[in-house]
């Protein structure tokens, strides 16, 4: 089995963007990656000229674009091991990372576009006693939005990057270039609006819930499918997000003890589980509030014959105004 890498960029690869019209035939798929680099900036489908330079750089001098699709601080030796391997056989880094100058910045000249793992890499040859080991970059002009489909072109196919930063890269995008428009970012991409709108649904998980797995790789677009119906429903929603929390807690003690962590999958089930498990229902119970989060951050029972009770939930998320208005309420309520 061909394991898909930075140094094998020549398999066939992604559904090329380029500046596409609403209903026009879509474009056969580009035969590289290199192909499809081209494709997302336009200037070279339309035949004009486009300069290229090449150079080999020290990779401190470089930085990250804001909006790139990758999670920087997750790389580790792990993630970048085929990479780590291919250096040390060619000799050096095989394909050039795209890069734009930037200006106004004392420490770096230029900012990666797409290479963030052949980046990370060679920074960590740099800084292994292994100064030979360059950072091999292409220098580009191009726009934002230029930049953002060159980098999802590249980056569309890769097994590397988990559903849910690719997921959390459109609805990035879809704000600061697209105008909140999916319809017109789907054209721009040349991807489906229901496949574009299941990726958004994905960025919004609960951030409790996305910490409840052992790795974002495992994040599934499927799974936040299933977990919708139940973070919309307010009944069980709060269940959904108290096991999340729960499953939280499990997982830092179980890398606490070096044991395997829950998976992706596991995780879903649980989750599921819970929402379809009903809670004993409290006696005197006369309302119950929940935060903006959707967890509970206030119940109010009844305390003998006359007596009100307002019990105030911990590490609900709740605001302090949120909860005075709650409070206000259930006394309102019970003096009307």
């Amino acid at each position: 089995m061909v394991k898909k890498s930075n140094s094998a960029l020549f398999g066939g690869v992604v559904s090329a963007v380029a500046n596409s019209e609403a209903g026009s035939t879509p474009r056969p798929r580009p035969n590289s990656v290199m192909e499809a680099r081209d494709r997302a900036t336009g200037p070279l489908s339309r035949g004009e000229v486009v300069a290229k330079q090449q150079l080999k750089v020290d990779p401190a001098i470089c930085r990250m674009w804001k909006h790139h699709n990758r999670q920087y601080d997750l790389l580790n030796e792990q993630r970048c091991n085929d990479l780590i391997e291919s250096f040390k056989a060619q000799g050096g880094q095989e394909f050039p990372a795209i890069v734009r100058r930037i200006s106004g910045d004392n420490e770096h000249q230029f900012e990666v576009i797409t290479g963030a793992r052949r980046h990370w890499t060679s920074s960590w040859f740099q800084k292994n006693n292994h100064p030979e080991f360059k950072f091999l970059i292409e220098v580009r002009t191009l726009t934002d939005e230029q930049a953002f489909r060159l980098s999802d072109a590249e980056n569309r196919d890769r097994e590397d990057i988990s559903e849910y930063e690719r997921a959390l890269d459109y609805k990035n995008a879809l704000e600061h270039f697209y105008e909140g428009v999916q319809k017109k970012m789907a054209q721009r991409l040349e991807m489906s609006e229901q496949r574009l709108g299941q990726y958004l649904q994905l960025a919004e998980l609960p951030a409790n819930v996305v910490a409840a797995y052992p790795d974002v790789l495992e994040i599934k677009e499927y799974h936040a499918r299933q977990l919708k119906p139940l973070l919309t429903d307010s009944r069980t929603r709060t269940r959904v997000l108290q096991k999340a929390d729960e499953l939280v807690e499990t997982q830092k003690n179980l890398r606490a003890k070096q044991s395997k962590l829950i998976g992706g999958n596991e995780v879903v089930r649980l989750l599921k589980d819970a929402a379809q498990t009903k809670q004993p229902k409290e006696k005197n119970i006369l309302a119950q509030y929940q935060s903006g989060s959707g967890k509970e951050m206030l119940r109010v029972k009844r305390q003998g014959r006359t007596g009100l009770l307002l019990e105030v939930k911990q590490n609900s998320g709740a605001s302090k105004q949120e909860m005075i208005e709650a409070c206000t309420k259930s006394i309102e309520a019970y003096y009307s």
